[in-house]
């Protein structure tokens, strides 16, 4: 085990479940269905019990979390408003959702590969995070 690996592992975890919830926020309000509201909530749930399990490793190895980039979130942030400025829709909703997640699976593989010495228990906290998002994408894409 590399524990340099380990926690940037986990810091890149933590930086991508709040891009998650952050996006997640930005959207809720705008949902047209009930459906998807709730379906959104679920999600976020599910980033936030991952947050705090990953806090938790952070913290038993003395390390801070990590806030994502300044650049990301504000790209983030324009893209997602400027999207819902030109249709508010649960199909748009879908659409940002779907990008962010694979977005993230995107990343998450390939932090797990560029820290392959990272430990068993955040290259866990990392695939089930690649499985939350795969999910996610997964049941938006019905609205699109």
């Amino acid at each position: 085990m590399n524990e340099n690996d380990t926690v940037k592992l986990l810091c890149e975890c933590d930086a991508g479940i709040k891009m998650g919830v952050g996006t997640i926020d930005e959207v809720m309000n705008n949902a047209q269905s009930d459906k998807m509201r709730q379906k959104l909530c679920e999600f976020k749930a599910e980033h936030e019990t991952l947050k705090g399990e990953t806090e938790i490793e952070l913290t038993k190895m003395g390390a801070d979390t990590k806030e994502p980039s300044l650049m990301a979130k504000g790209m983030s942030w324009m893209k997602t408003n400027m999207q819902m400025a030109v249709n508010e829709s649960d199909k748009t909703i879908a659409n940002i959702m779907t990008d962010g997640c694979d977005m993230g699976i995107k990343n998450l593989n390939k932090y797990l590969n560029q820290y392959s010495g990272a430990d068993e228990s955040s290259r866990n906290i990392a695939k089930r995070l690649i499985n939350l998002e795969e999910r996610m994408a997964q049941e938006m894409r019905s609205y699109l």
